[in-house]
């Protein structure tokens, strides 16, 4: 049915992103208000944890090679890294607390210890690299969720003003249609970057991981080489097989 002068005098004039947002109900703008708060918290995220973890790293590959080079512990007690001092600094806490000559019968209960030790500073870490990690993948699951709320919203708003109006001329009708379907877009636009950060960011963290993993085997080796250095054999008993 072709529209009426009336129609086409009602229609509004301006369709673009501004104006739509303007003339949707306001549950629309705030639910679109949400998604652009998302999205500046994905990029706010995204910047921040690309810097943390290019910081990371190149400390832990410096550390790599620290400890590399290291001939004892003592002389790694000062590597770039955080995490990798940290390794160092609670196996050299767990070999002072007894003497020289009290390593050999302990050394197994020692090096236990001490990977449990640098197991809990490689949680942490973790812990810490991570945080704000759930928030990209809570953005990515329900901005499309929150979306799609706001277009049923504006869509049953628009079938109400249809019903009011008495009108099923396409062109009085789009508008309100394009305006709930804003919001789904809004939730898309949310969603996919936070989604591909999510990943992004996931995997860097994953290959952080596997470079602590090495720094903690090389600072257990160089734990195994302190004890085995500074152990006290015992002599042996007279009187063997032989009789010597």
């Amino acid at each position: 049915m072709p529209a009426t002068a009336q129609d086409i005098a009602t229609m509004p004039q301006d369709l673009t992103v501004g104006a739509m947002f303007q003339r949707a109900d306001w549950v629309v703008k705030g639910v679109m208000a949400i998604l652009v708060l998302a999205s500046v918290t994905t990029l706010s995220i995204w910047i921040y944890k690309t810097w943390e973890i290019l910081a990371q790293r190149r400390s832990i590959a410096a550390a790599l090679e620290a400890l590399a080079a290291a001939p004892a512990l003592g002389t790694a007690a000062r590597l770039p890294d955080p995490a990798a001092a940290a390794m160092v600094g609670v196996a050299l806490q767990e070999l002072e607390r007894y003497p020289s000559a009290a390593w050999y019968p302990l050394a197994d209960g020692i090096k236990e210890r001490a990977a449990a030790l640098i197991q809990r500073v490689e949680a942490g870490q973790q812990r810490r690299l991570s945080r704000g990690v759930s928030v990209l993948g809570s953005i990515g699951a329900a901005a499309p969720f929150i979306g799609l709320f706001g277009t049923v919203w504006g869509i049953m708003n628009s079938f109400i003003g249809i019903a009011q109006a008495q009108t099923t001329n396409l062109a009085v009708v789009a508008p309100g249609i394009a305006e709930a379907l804003l919001a789904t877009a809004f939730g898309l636009v949310a969603a996919i970057p936070a989604v591909l950060v999510y990943n992004l960011v996931t995997r860097a963290i994953a290959g952080y991981r596997v470079r602590m993993n090495d720094a903690a085997a090389q600072v257990m080796c160089l734990l195994s080489r302190e004890l085995e250095s500074e152990a006290v054999v015992p002599p042996r008993k007279a009187g063997g097989l032989h009789g010597v």
